[in-house]
């Protein structure tokens, strides 16, 4: 009969695979969308740490060579502090050390300014590829560092706080028990250690390890002394060496992506990792 049970049925049938094909439809979006952010971010790899030394370094090629002499190879850092115009000098808890020393102070101020990163953040995420480039062979690119530390935390930012000048994010950052409500099952490592939990594990820091993993891999980026989960050197050289160790390196699309997915597996996460980073490595030149 019609309108009977069986024609309901069949227009259920229908609308279900209507909803499937627009469902599919939307996913293949989604999933084109991410490739192209992910080869945006990928490509902005192998650039992004080229020009985090260029800005200082063609100032100074011009005073003795042609315009176009910091066109060659890759410049290296020189010995000891980069040139920059003097300036007050800093306490000794503040003195800049590590990973930070291997940037540019014109680039990080210029780059800083045009893309809403704190300058202080940005010299560890630069700082950090570079050390990851020369001493592991990794290409990280400090635009993938800067995408995470913006997820993670808004760059030090989330719940109030700030990475001051001895890098260290204050007040501390610590996310929420991982429980398995609404996130993975994770039972205590550190007897609350790192995150003051003694039942869960929590993400701490601004890039957000769990102390598992931070016991792992933590890396001690301002050469203090002492790996802090808390300090954006340290977190931000972990998090270079974490990504790097997926793959060895991150050029290319396939790689990059495998990297990020170490990191997290949620597809959202990686989305929003992937346009960051896409979105930041146009600021790598100027």
């Amino acid at each position: 009969m019609n309108g009977g049970p069986e024609s309901a049925s069949a227009g259920t049938r229908a609308a279900a695979r209507a909803d499937r094909r627009a469902a599919g439809r939307r996913d293949r979006a989604g999933r084109f969308a991410l490739v192209a952010c992910v080869a945006l971010a990928a490509a902005g790899v192998v650039v992004a740490s080229v020009a985090v030394l260029a800005d200082g370094l063609a100032d100074a090629s011009t005073a003795d060579g042609p315009d176009d002499a910091a066109a060659g190879p890759v410049p290296v850092a020189p010995d000891g502090e980069p040139a920059s115009a003097p300036s007050p000098a800093p306490s000794i808890d503040d003195t800049p050390r590590g990973i930070v020393l291997l940037t540019d102070p014109s680039w990080v101020a210029r780059v800083s300014e045009e893309a809403g990163i704190p300058a202080r953040a940005l010299s560890a995420y630069a700082g950090a590829d570079l050390y990851a480039r020369e001493h592991d062979g990794c290409s990280v690119g400090w635009n993938t560092l800067a995408a995470v530390g913006l997820v993670e935390s808004e760059h030090g930012t989330l719940q109030g706080g700030r990475v001051e000048a001895d890098g260290v994010a204050r007040p501390g950052i610590v996310g929420i028990p991982l429980d398995g409500t609404s996130t993975a099952s994770i039972p205590d490592t550190d007897a609350g250690s790192l995150d003051g939990d003694a039942v869960w594990d929590r993400a701490v820091g601004p890039m957000q390890f769990i102390p598992e993993t931070w016991a792992q891999w933590g890396a001690d980026g301002d050469e203090d002394g002492v790996a802090d989960i808390h300090d954006i050197d340290d977190a931000a050289l972990t998090a270079a060496r974490y990504l790097c160790q997926a793959h060895g390196t991150l050029e290319g699309s396939s790689a990059w992506i495998g990297a990020i997915r170490s990191y997290n597996d949620d597809p959202a996460y990686q989305r929003r990792v992937a346009e960051a980073a896409a979105h930041y490595a146009g600021f790598t030149a100027g």
